[in-house]
């Protein structure tokens, strides 16, 4: 199976350009057919794993996923909390006041993130359709298996960004998060997308449900028998 660089690129959660810099500098096997990129499934699962990178949503996504050590998705949603009727406008603020909430954290790395969520760029929005978004930032770090954290904003109007979303409905939904490491990222990554597409998460979002209906969607999602800092 032949993945075209979009294809690759949602289903890392990562910018084209990412997938691009992989290729030039980290070996990414790929061909090239009339002009376009392609990349064999087997062979981009073989590498990834071969980078540190075992866990992918989309085209390369297990059937489940955990967190590699550290929190639950649930314990770091627990920690970040549901933001309900939140501006658009407002939303950079927000991902600022959760980065300072980050846990495992010393105070220079939150002040750190906070300024990279404020760069150019400094954010991927991973769209995913149905005016849901995946935000994080575009360049995950080390933090440590105790840091971590996931926020889920309900917004009050649209967001403007500048990727197009793959449905082109406006972006009202955003699950935020900063994972303990660059692994554990694409776990995340991984998982949520699972909840979205396999649970019922998608739908308690979208309307609005209780904090703990949602919260009860997230611990569904972990792999059975996951424990609190299992490795």
């Amino acid at each position: 199976m032949f993945l075209n660089i979009i294809e690759l690129a949602q289903s890392l959660g990562v910018e084209e350009s990412e997938v691009e810099g992989w290729i030039r500098s980290d070996g990414l096997p790929h061909v090239t057919d009339r002009g376009r990129l392609l990349f064999d499934r087997t062979q981009v699962v073989h590498w990834a794993e071969s980078h540190g990178l075992a866990a992918k949503v989309g085209f390369l996504a297990p059937e489940r996923s955990k967190i590699q050590g550290g929190k639950t998705l649930e314990t770091m949603l627990r920690a970040g909390g549901i933001r309900r009727n939140v501006p658009a406008a407002n939303v950079l603020n927000l991902f600022a006041d959760i980065v300072a909430k980050l846990p495992g954290a010393t105070p220079p790395v939150r002040q750190m993130l906070q300024q990279r969520l404020r760069t150019p760029n400094g954010i991927s929005w991973a769209l995913v359709g149905g005016g849901l978004a995946l935000p994080h930032l575009r360049t995950p770090i080390s933090l440590g298996r105790d840091a971590g954290i996931f926020a889920i904003a309900l917004l009050q109007d649209q967001l403007t960004v500048n990727e197009p979303a793959p449905d082109e409905q406006p972006i009202t939904r955003l699950l935020f998060f900063v994972a303990p490491s660059p692994r554990a990222h694409l776990e995340i990554l991984a998982q949520l997308s699972g909840a979205l597409t396999r649970g019922n998460l998608r739908s308690l979002i979208n309307n609005n449900a209780a904090d703990d209906d949602i919260f009860a969607a997230v611990a569904a999602a972990e792999p059975p028998g996951r424990k609190e800092g299992e490795a």
